[in-house]
């Protein structure tokens, strides 16, 4: 089993699908940080922006709707990871390990 985990991880095809889903990883890790330090460095040195209410006589200020605005889209970009990871990473990894086994016979299924 371990010359089959080999096979997998010294392949370029994997090599490549596992620089791709990195680089996925990493700029909306980047795009979440940015907005989560964005909104706080604003809360920390200009706080009257977010304290302004939504409308007159309102007792909600932006900084309630733009709180929640970012649990959405770290929610929303959470949800494209794990879309991209079920429609193009796992159906490639999967057809890897196949055309792997394949091309030897030695990496069957265990029985």
């Amino acid at each position: 089993m371990q010359d089959l985990y080999r096979a997998i991880h010294n392949h370029p095809e994997f090599k490549r699908l596992e620089a791709e889903r990195a680089r996925l990883g990493w700029s909306l890790t980047g795009v979440v940080l940015a907005i989560y330090f964005s909104f706080i460095l604003v809360i920390a040195f200009a706080p009257e922006l977010f304290a302004q209410p939504i409308h007159a006589g309102s007792v909600i200020s932006w900084g309630i709707p733009l709180g929640i605005l970012v649990i959405l889209i770290s929610f929303l970009l959470t949800g494209y990871y794990v879309y991209r990871a079920n429609t193009r990473f796992d159906p490639a990894r999967e057809a890897l390990i196949r055309d792997i086994r394949a091309s030897n016979p030695d990496f069957r299924e265990p029985s």
